[in-house]
């Protein structure tokens, strides 16, 4: 199976951010990750731009936020595809100042990207032309001119979620309720175990027929779509990323056996864990 690079990025500790203005991009690097944040954007030109489990067609503007460890590539077939990158450490999740009321939304922009984010419509266009800006900045004026642009990614009203291996996951992580992260953490260091709603209740302090009702308002799904959709991305990542039998990834997911795995996979995916491993490694040889 074909690996997915890791691209090493030229960001130091002393950077806030690096950004790369490529007038005449040939977009000629494999499909690779990094640990970095990424906002990308492709303008004046057409192709294919893959990102995670997603491959989609674009033309005229393509802009996309991405994750830390987030596989994609972009493929054109012209020769002049204007390209601006702009590159921030994934430790900016951690910055203190992060956790102020503030900045909250621009931290839930941070944590709904680890799936891709994909901006359009008119606030794309004006965000747009404020990237452009900035590659002409030096100084203090590129740390305001950044974080304000992070600022109107956060407030964008037309984003659609690019990869959507760990949607559900995000949803729930993004909760202001400390009560939902602490069952969300649970549930990600227990997933290969059995996983009830009494347990999830007792950590909440609740009965289970209130933290029913509560996790569905918190969330606008319910405990056992959660649970279910978690062990999904699980094995979407292990069955991309390793070489362990669907068998064996049923039961590292927490599955109680291998029927109910295929079927909830396939609902969830529209193809069988089999079919989804394929297809992640014909993407790989292709790109």
């Amino acid at each position: 199976m074909t690996e997915i690079q890791q691209e090493i990025c030229p960001i130091t500790d002393d950077d806030l951010f690096i950004i790369f203005d490529r007038p005449n991009a040939k977009f000629e690097y494999p499909i690779h990750c990094h640990p970095e944040y990424e906002i990308n954007l492709v303008m004046e030109t057409s192709g294919t731009r893959v990102v995670g489990d997603s491959e989609m067609t674009f033309s005229g503007l393509d802009f996309v936020m991405l994750g830390p460890y987030l596989p994609h590539v972009w493929k054109s077939p012209g020769e002049k595809n204007h390209e601006i990158t702009i590159q921030f450490s994934k430790d900016l999740l951690n910055y203190h100042i992060m956790g102020k009321r503030l900045f909250m939304p621009v931290k839930q922009l941070l944590m709904d990207s680890t799936q891709g984010l994909c901006f359009y419509g008119e606030e794309a266009e004006r965000i747009k032309d404020e990237i452009v800006e900035l590659t002409k900045l030096q100084g203090f004026q590129t740390a305001t001119k950044f974080l304000n642009i992070l600022n109107s990614l956060a407030h964008a009203p037309r984003r659609k979620i690019v990869s959507n291996s760990y949607e559900s996951e995000n949803i729930v992580h993004t909760s202001k309720s400390r009560r939902i992260s602490r069952v969300c953490n649970y549930i990600s260091e227990n997933i290969a175990q059995k996983i009830t709603l009494t347990d999830a209740a007792k950590l909440a302090n609740m009965s289970d027929s209130a933290f029913s009702h509560f996790f569905k308002r918190q969330t606008s799904i319910s405990f056992i779509t959660y649970v279910n959709n978690v062990r999904v991305a699980k094995a979407c990542d292990m069955l991309a990323n390793t070489a362990l039998s669907a068998s064996e990834i049923c039961y590292e997911c927490g599955f109680n056996n291998k029927s109910n795995f295929i079927r909830l996979f396939t609902k969830r995916k529209n193809m069988t864990p089999i079919e989804y491993r394929n297809y992640i490694r014909q993407l790989l040889i292709k790109y």
